[in-house]
């Protein structure tokens, strides 16, 4: 079994910076690739950025050149670094673990962007 534990969020103001972290334990094999996904009120869940199990990364149009997905590999942890956050960035990020044979999905951290 896999766990992720996000931490990280919390409140920040427009135009400010904030790292999210996914720790993975348990029994991690075949790991396809990681990623962040949000979910704002009232709106469905939507991908953020991905890592794959090679390194390469993909972000959707609305956080390219924000937000940046990196891993530590030693750590089994993925990192999602946001900045100039806006208003609209105000969502529940939740971390998201595919492998060839299921996939997983953490609790969910608040980022809450407003002054």
């Amino acid at each position: 079994q896999v766990q992720l534990v996000e931490s990280g969020g919390g409140l920040v103001q427009p135009g400010g910076s904030q790292r999210l972290s996914c720790a993975a334990s348990g029994s991690i094999i075949g790991v396809k690739a990681m990623s962040w996904y949000r979910q704002a009120p009232e709106k469905e869940r939507e991908l953020v950025a991905e890592i794959t199990s090679s390194g390469g990364t993909n972000y959707v149009d609305f956080v390219k050149g924000r937000f940046t997905i990196s891993r530590d590999n030693a750590k089994n942890t993925v990192y999602l670094q946001m900045n100039r956050l806006k208003p609209e960035d105000t969502a529940v990020y939740y971390c998201h673990l595919i492998t060839f044979w299921h996939n997983y999905w953490g609790q969910g951290t608040q980022v809450t962007v407003s002054s």
